[in-house]
């Protein structure tokens, strides 16, 4: 996941104290990224922890994919980041790495108290747009207010990561 857009790399590193965050949104400083990995270890920090989502792109590598595999909407299928950032990682830091992809699993916990409460709201919101014949639209949260919006302005246009959330997870690549 995060083909285009880093939302799930992000928030899932920052959730997790990530050591070093990848997303598509920006480029991958590899150097930046294995000294600070040495700096922690040589800190006394074990392990280290770095989120990559399957559309970051590596320096000079371009996207990773699997060859010739083809998702169901026939865009090619993306995958192996991981792997190959870890064996760069172990090459660039002589530290013993291994990448594990969460696929499924990453979205398959339980629901959050958060997650059951907004998905009440939602469906209660987007069922009065049903009974009062509100179609080709939408339900979303804005803040925390409940809208309703044309679907037309969701489709078409792809959300990225705001610059904001950017310079936010900047701070985790400190020692």
């Amino acid at each position: 996941m995060g083909r285009h857009a880093g939302w799930i790399a992000c928030f899932s590193g920052i959730a997790t104290a990530a050591d070093f965050i990848l997303v598509p949104e920006q480029p991958v400083d590899v150097e930046r990224m294995c000294e600070l990995l040495k700096a922690k270890r040589a800190g006394g920090k074990p392990y280290g922890i770095v989120v990559v989502s399957e559309g970051a792109v590596l320096p000079n590598e371009g996207e990773i994919v699997h060859a010739g595999e083809v998702d169901d909407f026939g865009h090619v299928r993306l995958g192996g980041v991981g792997d190959r950032l870890a064996k760069i990682i172990e090459k660039k830091t002589g530290i013993e790495t291994r990448s594990v992809t969460l696929g499924h699993l990453q979205r398959g916990g339980p629901p959050s108290a958060f997650d059951r409460v907004l998905g009440t709201r939602l469906g209660i919101h987007a069922g009065r747009l049903v009974i009062n014949k509100q179609f080709g639209r939408m339900v979303a949260l804005r803040g925390m207010k409940i809208i309703d919006a044309p679907l037309a302005d969701a489709v078409g246009t792809m959300r990225v990561l705001d610059p904001q959330f950017l310079e936010e997870i900047e701070e985790f690549f400190k020692v």
